[in-house]
């Protein structure tokens, strides 16, 4: 049985995506921030606090038998903005916490490792149609 590893699992695409998964055999563990976000997760999905996404954090456990990684945390649609400089925490967590992640799941064997990002990083507009 496969073994997947779903960031966002609480999320829209990310609770549709647990459903499906565990609809077709997968073993499915859902990381999200904290345990208290269990009820919003489909039943069956193996759940996982790590917490705030970032270059520190701790993701050795939550990738423990994984060979494949859906990832779709990111920090995204910040309505009330709280913090001082938001494109530097927008690049810590997306990037530099993108990629930490994606050097550890490599260092312990996982086999795929899936990004799915948004068309928002595109800005909100352009005058010329992309090539």
């Amino acid at each position: 049985m496969p073994n997947v590893l779903v960031t966002g699992a609480n999320g829209f695409i990310g609770k549709a995506l647990c459903r499906r998964m565990l609809a077709e055999g997968w073993h499915v563990r859902g990381a999200v921030r904290s345990l208290s976000q269990k009820a919003a997760l489909p039943s069956g999905v193996d759940i996982v606090a790590i917490g705030s996404i970032g270059p520190s954090t701790e993701w050795e456990t939550a990738l423990e038998g994984i060979d494949t990684v859906v990832h779709l945390a990111a920090r995204v649609h910040v309505m009330d903005e709280s913090t001082a400089d938001p494109i530097t925490e927008y690049r810590n967590i997306n990037v530099a916490g993108t990629r930490r992640f994606a050097q550890i799941a490599e260092s312990k064997g996982v086999r795929r490792f899936v990004y799915v990002s948004s068309i928002k990083v595109n800005g909100e507009e352009r005058a010329d149609p992309y090539t």
